[in-house]
């Protein structure tokens, strides 16, 4: 398959990453896959939101797409985004939080905590880096501008702190969204292949790409 982009060490794909299989010849996955959860956007109060209100996540009924990528990539060093609300992937060996620092949805009413943390599961085998702490707090301010790009963003701080910790080699991101995986390994001097389904994002990640090294926008 021709890439849809290819510059300073950058892959991208558009398509649908269980049918493209160029993303499997790299070395570690960070991903963001669908989180089996069906998500729709409600929110619409502030000016980030209100975009995104009504949005469906592509692939996100179940979590066959995030599995059938864990199964492809077998026992390479993985990290993958999720949610306690499905059930976890298969060979997780660690979960990491990613504190958010700000609330990010009403979650309970009749609980007195608001949801404000996601995990980041770690498979495979390969993983050499010093030790750290398994709670990386990186904010999500609720009226980041760089969020007109994606409706459930990212930060690039994070996955810059998560890829330095990451094998050698390269990046591969199957679910790229609007490329902050793509755009963190640029910052870090990784290569990267990345694949997306939606043409949307991927004229996203390839713009903000061109931006060089500059860019740590919150996007997914």
């Amino acid at each position: 398959m021709q890439p849809y982009y290819d510059a300073d060490g950058i892959t991208i794909y558009h398509g649908d990453c269980t049918k493209v299989d160029e993303w499997l010849s790299g070395d570690v996955l960070v991903t963001d896959p669908p989180y089996g959860m069906s998500y729709r956007s409600a929110r619409s109060n502030d000016t980030w939101s209100s975009r995104w209100k009504g949005t469906r996540i592509a692939g996100d009924d179940d979590v066959r797409a995030r599995d059938d990528v864990v199964a492809a990539w077998g026992d390479r060093p993985a990290l993958l985004f999720g949610t306690w609300k499905a059930p976890l992937p298969a060979g997780v060996r660690e979960v990491l939080v990613w504190d958010k620092v700000v609330s990010t949805g009403m979650g309970s009413l009749d609980i007195p905590w608001r949801p404000s943390w996601e995990a980041v599961y770690v498979l495979g085998h390969g993983w050499d880096a010093r030790r750290g702490h398994g709670v990386l707090r990186h904010s999500l301010p609720t009226l980041a501008p760089d969020r007109k790009w994606h409706p459930t963003p990212k930060p690039v701080p994070l996955l810059v702190d998560l890829i330095g910790k990451c094998p050698p080699g390269v990046i591969v991101d199957p679910f790229m969204g609007a490329g902050s995986t793509l755009v963190a390994a640029k910052l870090c001097g990784r290569r990267a292949i990345g694949v997306e389904l939606v043409e949307d994002y991927v004229r996203v990640a390839v713009d903000r790409l061109a931006q060089g090294v500059l860019d740590f926008g919150g996007a997914a």
